[in-house]
């Protein structure tokens, strides 16, 4: 059972890089931290948007006070 969930997490793994590769997330060598977060949400979500279910990210519910930047 152990040995069918790893290869189902592989395929899983494999689509989702697939779906990044197709959005281009690949193309620049020079990634920063946000667009390494981008690609490894993409790869681990990314067979989801294959199955209809579109998920995406919001921070419209978290209330952040940021600080004004300095003068």
């Amino acid at each position: 059972m152990g040995r069918l969930i790893g290869i189902l997490l592989v395929i899983w793994l494999l689509v989702g890089a697939f779906a990044a590769y197709q959005r281009g997330y690949f193309d620049d060598t020079r990634t920063n931290c946000s667009e390494a977060s981008d690609i490894a949400l993409n790869v681990v979500a990314g067979p989801l948007n294959y199955a209809g279910l579109n998920p995406k990210v919001s921070c419209a519910d978290v209330d952040v006070d940021t600080p004004e930047p300095s003068q």
